[in-house]
């Protein structure tokens, strides 16, 4: 189980890999270059820090430090200036904040000479106008008041297999479950940008995190690794899961701004095409269960969908678009269990019973356990007798087994007199 100071550690790195992940992906140069100057001079939410902005050196050491260390090495160590003096005092910083905020026109230089003649700086203060002026910017003082905003709505489109992912939900229709009730389902989909070719999707019954990971595995078993996965702001995709996942394989999660749909417009375009073309011709007394709608879904992406000529690939067909251009496509390293690293993690105290319980199902775990609290990892596709992993104090601690009340009957208690059912080594049971 994590420590809260684990958590706090796992929080900072997820923040400093979506910061510089999408900037990883463009090659080194200006370019580079400029996206780090502009991500340096945006707004973000730090975790445990009230400061709001991120320098570009110190965005680029992060860069250098994931690309010679991976994940783990964004995590935050002890400063070791910890608790030591700054060259400029709190109330010196928090008297320069106030007179820029007040008037915002005012220069650095003409900030520093209010500062002095007010009486709250001495003049024997060091006040270095670079220093100042970083801070400022760090603050977002720095922007032009006269600067406008406006939406950039250009149309876009990658060269190379895998550089972006789009992924979304669509709204299916409703087919039985096992206790034959009809129910909802829901389309989980990948889209490659370049190429349109769909590396996987599927239909299940709840649009959740649990669901797209099993989409997700998939399709980078089938397509390899891409550079970025472009999702909504939906919960299902807002998970620390799906975070940590794309940090620890080199994705960059990027997620689009709220009420902004038009940077989805080819998942959607799929989507229209899904809804008009494999769901219309289908009678629901042919779809008996949701295997079979899935099955059948497959069979139009895969013969009809992907060997077709699109027309946003100026008539070339998906699959000969991917093998053309899928030279740069990245394949998860032959030592990642993708399954190991996919289960989901949920913490449990165990009873005295030594039992946990997960999804309104009981299991046993090793009797040293009683009273501590472990960690489950499982796969929420596989069946419940499938045993679940353990572990304790970060270590591997066993497996979880599903509770059997009868086989418990014939096991011998540590406590004299609790015995149930025959014994083999009782004389006296018949």
């Amino acid at each position: 189980m994590k420590t809260p100071a684990d958590r706090y550690r796992h929080d900072v790195a997820l923040f400093r890999y979506g910061l510089i992940a999408d900037i990883m992906t463009l090659p080194p140069g200006t370019e580079r270059a400029a996206a780090v100057r502009a991500r340096a001079e945006r707004a973000h939410a730090i975790p445990g820090s009230t400061r709001t902005r991120v320098s570009v050196q110190t965005l680029r050491d992060w860069i250098r430090i994931y690309e010679r260390d991976g994940f783990d090495g964004l995590m935050p160590k002890a400063r070791s200036d910890r608790a030591q003096p700054r060259r400029m005092s709190p109330d010196v910083i928090e008297t320069l904040l106030s007179i820029k905020r007040d008037a915002p026109e005012l220069s650095v230089r003409k900030v520093i000479k209010q500062a002095q003649e007010s009486g709250e700086v001495g003049d024997d203060t060091p006040l270095p106008p670079s220093t100042i002026h970083r801070l400022f910017a760090r603050e977002g003082l720095m922007v032009r008041q006269s600067q406008s905003v406006q939406k950039d709505m250009r149309r876009f489109a990658f060269r190379f297999a895998g550089e972006l992912w789009q992924a979304d939900a669509m709204h299916g229709p409703r087919v039985a479950d096992d206790r034959g009730r009809k129910r909802k389902t829901y389309l989980l989909a990948i889209l490659d940008d370049a190429t349109r070719v769909i590396p996987y999707a599927r239909f299940s019954f709840a649009d959740n995190t649990s669901n797209f990971l099993l989409v997700l595995r998939e399709a980078i078993t089938r397509r390899g690794l891409a550079a970025r996965l472009y999702v909504d702001n939906g919960s299902n995709f807002r998970s620390r899961q799906l975070a940590m996942i794309c940090a620890r394989l080199g994705i960059a999660l990027l997620h689009a701004r709220p009420y902004h749909a038009a940077g989805k417009g080819k998942i959607e375009r799929f989507f229209r095409t899904v809804r008009q073309q494999a769901l219309a011709p289908l009678d629901p007394q042919d779809i008996p269960d949701l295997e079979t709608l899935n099955q059948r879904f497959r069979t139009w992406v895969e013969c009809e969908y992907h060997m077709t000529p699109h027309r946003g690939l100026d008539g070339e067909i998906p699959l000969d678009r991917w093998a053309r251009t899928a030279e740069r496509i990245r394949y998860p390293d032959p030592g990642i269990d993708l399954e190991q690293m996919f289960l989901f993690e949920v913490s449990r105290k165990v009873t005295k019973a030594r039992t946990v319980s997960l999804h309104n199902r009981i299991y046993e775990v090793d009797p040293v356990l009683q009273g501590q609290t472990v960690t489950l990892r499982y796969d929420p596709a596989a069946p419940p007798s499938r045993p679940l992993l353990v572990v304790h104090d970060g270590k591997p601690a066993g497996t979880a087994t599903l509770l059997d009340l009868y086989a418990n009957t014939r096991v011998r208690r540590g406590s004299p007199g609790l015995r149930f059912g025959p014994l083999d080594d009782d004389p006296e049971t018949p």
